[in-house]
């Protein structure tokens, strides 16, 4: 367990609080299942989202990614769509453990199907964590939760990434975090639908190959992609770096 995220074992529950940007975060997490680590708070950081906004967080499960971005960016109002109940339950309290109750709203749901209560193309922004695993690819958990949050089920990397084109405002802006050694699946999907890419590889030490792949790009963007410098995560003689530091502890965001 990363030194960030610090468990607290609740007695005759089988949930855990876990703690995000140095406390300002906290999250009731199932304690034997599905537990967010540290790539919902990158995928927050590198979301540019101002006052004023509305953003929309697919498959948020416990909030973490959303309630990291609520609690960076005062004014920002965050929808997260989660499809499994229990999930919901668990995000809806997270927002109220984390004072930001009146800013998250979370709506159960299926982007195949999407509730009404969404609306239609209305956000500023569309973030997203998706299972990075293909469908066949790999052994499916024996945990449920785990299972979704891990394989891609009945929805696959394209159909996320249309969904987002759908609830996206025209320019609107996606970030996503994904495995890097599924650029070609990620490039393919938002091929005809977004361009102004940027890339931001994580490198997990110095001369290390990037794990993850943090992007941005625009609903209907033109501009050429760039590939920036990255962040190097941690110091290659242990514990993260002071760049990684800023992002996980002071919650500073990204930008390239």
């Amino acid at each position: 367990m990363s030194d960030l995220i610090v468990p607290v074992p609740e007695p005759g529950n089988e949930a855990a609080v876990d703690y995000l940007l140095n406390g300002r975060v906290r999250l009731l997490q199932p304690e034997g299942g599905y537990r967010a680590a540290i790539d919902p708070v990158f995928l927050a950081a590198i979301t540019a989202a101002t006052a004023g906004e509305r953003v929309l967080d697919v498959g948020t499960g416990t909030g973490a990614a959303a309630l990291c971005l609520a609690v960076r960016v005062p004014g920002v109002a965050v929808v997260g769509l989660e499809q499994r109940a229990d999930a919901c339950a668990f995000a809806r309290c997270n927002a109220a453990l984390s004072g930001v109750a009146e800013r998250v709203a979370v709506v159960e749901g299926d982007l195949l199907a999407p509730p009404d209560a969404l609306g239609g193309a209305g956000f500023d922004r569309v973030m997203m964590n998706p299972p990075y695993l293909k469908a066949g690819a790999a052994s499916v958990p024996p945990d449920d939760w785990k299972a979704a949050a891990n394989v891609e089920g009945a929805a696959g990397l394209a159909d996320w990434v249309r969904f987002a084109g759908r609830m996206l405002k025209p320019r609107g802006t996606l970030t996503m975090v994904h495995r890097a050694d599924r650029i070609d699946d990620v490039l393919q999907a938002l091929r005809g639908r977004f361009g102004s890419l940027v890339l931001v590889p994580l490198w997990p030490k110095p001369g290390v190959e990037a794990r993850r792949l943090l992007l941005v790009a625009r609903k209907g963007g033109k501009a050429p992609a760039r590939l920036t410098a990255g962040l190097t995560v941690h110091r290659a003689e242990g514990g993260y770096s002071p760049a990684a530091e800023r992002v996980l502890r002071e919650a500073e965001a990204l930008v390239f």
